[in-house]
């Protein structure tokens, strides 16, 4: 799951529905993602909408649209700087806010398949699950 997140948040911020074989769209590829960090009051906006516990920003709304499809194909449909973008969300998550992050798998994969499907990833980036 934590690379749900990775996946997940790699639609991060940014993605939005595709076509088939398509990427999803670039529009929001220059969100400044230090800022959305260091703020707890947008990083809680981002995952409020998520968690469909508040209100979404339109970029939030795809997001959560696109993640349920980012997770399943392996973010496929992801830019490289979308895919920097994932890692960089993740590992804030799990390193500084645990307990949003735990929500979140709890949420998106609730039955374990995705941490089992990116359990090389999750090795591989380092990331302690």
């Amino acid at each position: 799951m934590k690379t749900f997140v990775l996946v997940a948040f790699a639609a991060v911020l940014g993605l939005a529905l595709a076509r088939p074989q398509e990427k999803y769209t670039t529009k929001y590829d220059n969100i400044d993602l230090e800022e959305i960090l260091k703020s707890d009051r947008l990083l809680k906006n981002y995952f409020n909408c998520l968690m469909e516990r508040g209100t979404c920003s339109p970029d939030g709304e795809e997001l959560k649209k696109a993640l349920p499809d980012a997770l399943h194909s392996g973010c496929s449909k992801c830019t490289e700087k979308q895919k920097e973008g994932s890692r960089k969300i993740i590992h804030y998550l799990i390193d500084n806010k645990r307990d949003w992050w735990n929500e979140l798998e709890a949420k998106y994969d609730k039955d374990g398949v995705y941490r089992q499907k990116y359990k090389d990833v999750i090795e591989k980036e380092g990331i302690k699950l």
